[in-house]
């Protein structure tokens, strides 16, 4: 009785990092390897002549034929979508946006913008989103041409034709959260279809965990006769476009300058990335978008919604926004010719890796919190994820000059964690939520302090 008394005593004053943690799930998603490798790039060559072949795409063009223009080439791409879904017993619920823009600016006179939606719904947590979008519109040199040819091959056919195929990958599958696949209209004359869904989406109070704006994803050999089939580009801004005042001055006391959910996102694509697909390159770009320039992740940031732009590393500026012609031997225009389709593919399946991975993951922890101001150790709390299939957390930290996370403890479902010895001035920290078969949560960063 005496060392039965002694024991339970010893375990009533355990410490915290004495409890028994269940291990880890596995460190990889094997699903995910089929998925990253799935896209086929004779169907995406396919879907990318296709769109070229309506001649212009142009917001501003022909929407009655049935053979050219904007209006030929969204009920084409919604038809695709329906077909999918016929092959899946009507898994996606496909439909269009309909916005009318007054003229002003790059629309010359009153103009229905249509966004052409797919929804793969979730069977866990369907009013949480994640997203892949391609732009349906093309454009000449002058933005408000809708009559001259811009077959639009790079710019952007494959980044539409990678959100159909990545359709076509993933609705083999079913996932806890709902998955979007988006065709965006009216870029070129603003980001309005952008404006637009995630308006929509907003109002609707959609959970959107992440934006993935697919915009040019088929050349591999820039202007500057630099040619790479391997890397890519991630774009993405450091903090929240809506944060506030209060915020930006914590940030100045407390760090964070880099940690914004887009840029968690960003890291989320890189990592994924590295580990399923070793062989292609992303290069995260701490920027918006390319300098002085937009695409239509931007309305999605405006609304507060996380979102990246995903392109190709090398761009070649005669092949955008360029009536076609020949000047002093040199070729202008965004032709089919320019278009690497393998690599397209590769990139479609990065997508479709990284939709794959947040749609299987639990929802990130949220209200994450942080102390451990002027001493030896750094502790983190946060509320628990709501999802069904939750193995636990993980506990990352960095060097503060890292792009990645480095460092990783699991500590099973804890939701308050001590790191013993590892100073908080020193590093970055956040938490990841892990689901059973090993698919993990965009990183949440601290938003508070722990009193």
């Amino acid at each position: 009785m005496r060392q039965f008394i002694v024991l339970v005593l010893l375990l009533i004053a355990a410490p915290a990092w004495a409890q028994t943690i269940a291990p880890a799930p596995p460190a990889v998603d094997v699903r995910l390897y089929d998925i990253v490798q799935a896209a086929s790039p004779e169907r995406v060559e396919s879907d990318i002549r296709t769109l070229a072949g309506f001649g212009t795409r142009s917001t501003l063009s022909d929407t009655v034929s049935t053979t050219r223009g904007i209006g030929a080439a969204r009920r084409w791409i919604r038809a695709e979508f329906e077909r999918i879904s016929a092959d899946c017993g009507g898994c996606l619920e496909v439909f269009e946006q309909r916005t009318l823009v007054p003229a002003g600016g790059r629309i010359p006179t009153d103009t229905w913008v249509v966004n052409v939606v797919a929804v793969q719904r979730g069977t866990d947590q369907p009013n949480r989103y994640v997203m892949m979008s391609g732009d349906i519109d093309s454009r000449p040199s002058d933005g408000s041409d809708g009559e001259t040819d811009a077959p639009g091959a790079n710019d952007n056919a494959s980044g539409m034709a990678g959100a159909i195929e990545a359709a076509r990958i993933l609705t083999k599958y079913r996932f806890g959260k709902s998955i979007v696949y988006a065709g965006l209209s009216g870029e070129e004359q603003g980001l309005y279809g952008g404006q637009h869904l995630a308006a929509m989406a907003d109002s609707l109070g959609w959970e959107i965990e992440a934006v993935l704006n697919n915009d040019m994803i088929g050349n591999t050999c820039g202007i500057n006769g630099t040619c790479n089939n391997r890397s890519f580009r991630i774009f993405s801004e450091p903090v929240d476009a809506t944060s506030s005042e209060r915020a930006a001055q914590m940030r100045r006391f407390y760090g964070g300058e880099v940690d914004g959910p887009s840029r968690q996102l960003a890291r989320y694509v890189h990592d994924l990335t590295t580990t399923y697909t070793p062989l292609m390159e992303p290069k995260m770009i701490y920027r918006l978008d390319r300098f002085g320039r937009g695409g239509h992740h931007r309305p999605f940031n405006d609304a507060g919604f996380p979102a990246v732009r995903l392109m190709e590393t090398n761009e070649h500026y005669d092949r955008q926004h360029q009536d076609i012609r020949t000047v002093a031997g040199r070729f202008y225009g965004d032709t089919i010719d320019y278009v690497d389709f393998v690599y397209a593919a590769r990139m479609t399946g990065i997508n479709a890796l990284t939709l794959a991975g947040l749609a299987w993951a639990p929802d990130p922890p949220s209200n994450v919190k942080i102390g451990g101001a002027v001493a030896p150790s750094t502790r983190l709390t946060w509320d628990a994820s709501q999802s069904t299939d939750l193995a636990g957390y993980w506990v990352v930290w960095r060097d503060t000059t890292s792009p990645v996370w480095q460092h990783r403890r699991w500590v099973g479902t804890a939701t308050d964690w001590t790191l013993d010895n590892v100073v908080i001035d020193n590093y970055l920290f956040g938490v990841e939520a892990v689901s059973t078969s090993g698919a993990r949560s965009v990183v949440a960063y601290p938003g508070g302090l722990i009193r």
